[in-house]
């Protein structure tokens, strides 16, 4: 009784989830996909991320969590491959976290239904059938707001979350293969986001990538880019570099000349160190 299908209307599905939330209920809402969250932005961003603050601490719907598959997956063109994280990373009253594989997802998505704030769950869907784990059947929880430092390295510090962190780890390897050491790093939460660990990781190498999926002019990558400016100017050996997707809608046919895979981030590494 607790898990039911719904109309096909995203804000109501979401709007649904809001009230049930205020009630002091668990409410998880599923948006089959990222692409069609839109109709349920001012649900999300207006009422959901506000309604801590607007009743002065009254009420709340921390008990909210949003799932939303997104991002590539080899055939779903503009409308089934979109990655809109940048958008919700603007609205204070939010969390935002996107796992990397499957035992982060459960993971991270039992310590979202428990985190006393509403959360968009991102789900990379190309994980669903590319990405293979042992995943403890016990409860377990990994904490939203600190980012993992998956593999360790001296000369570069790439940087980013979600799927894009398993093309990070192949670009190490091929930089390794060549004598260049990589550290990787999975933000894991985007919102609030772990700077501390990134800030230290390039003050240590001295040069920095950010990649994400999404088109580059106003991703979240910026973001990022910008603090590790603000806080390692002195350190930086190069400027910092983001490799990202193109400013174009999601293309069906050229979606494997769009997204950033392992050989434009390797470039961009062998290019940073050349610099």
């Amino acid at each position: 009784n607790r898990v039911f299908n719904t109309p096909l209307s995203e804000q109501g599905i979401v709007g649904f989830a809001i009230g049930y939330a205020a009630m002091n209920c668990t409410a998880v809402a599923e948006i089959q996909f990222a692409d069609y969250i839109y109709p349920a932005f001012d649900q999300i961003v207006n009422e959901a991320a506000k309604y801590r603050y607007r009743s002065g601490g009254m009420f709340n719907v921390g008990g909210l969590t949003i799932r939303a598959p997104c991002g590539a997956v080899g055939h779903g063109g503009h409308y089934h491959s979109q990655s809109p994280e940048a958008y919700f990373c603007h609205t204070p009253g939010l969390k935002v976290v996107m796992p990397r594989d499957p035992i982060r997802a459960k993971g991270l998505l039992l310590s979202s239904i428990r985190d006393p704030n509403p959360v968009i769950f991102f789900e990379p869907k190309i994980l669903y059938r590319s990405v293979v784990a042992e995943v403890p059947v016990e409860d377990y929880t990994i904490p939203l707001e600190t980012a993992e430092v998956v593999r360790p390295g001296k000369d570069v510090t790439l940087i980013g979350w979600g799927a894009q962190v398993n093309v990070l780890m192949e670009t190490a390897q091929l930089a390794e293969a060549k004598g260049v050491s990589c550290e990787v790093i999975d933000l894991v939460s985007l919102l609030p986001w772990d700077a501390e660990t990134v800030v230290e990781s390039v003050k240590r190498t001295g040069k920095a990538i950010v990649s994400h999926e999404a088109p580059i002019t106003s991703g979240f990558g910026a973001e990022v880019a910008a603090t590790i400016q603000e806080h390692c100017f002195y350190n930086l050996e190069a400027p910092v570099r983001r490799v990202c997707g193109f400013d174009t809608p999601f293309p069906l046919v050229h979606e494997k000349y769009y997204l950033p895979n392992k050989w434009r981030c390797v470039e961009a590494v062998f290019d940073l160190v050349a610099s």
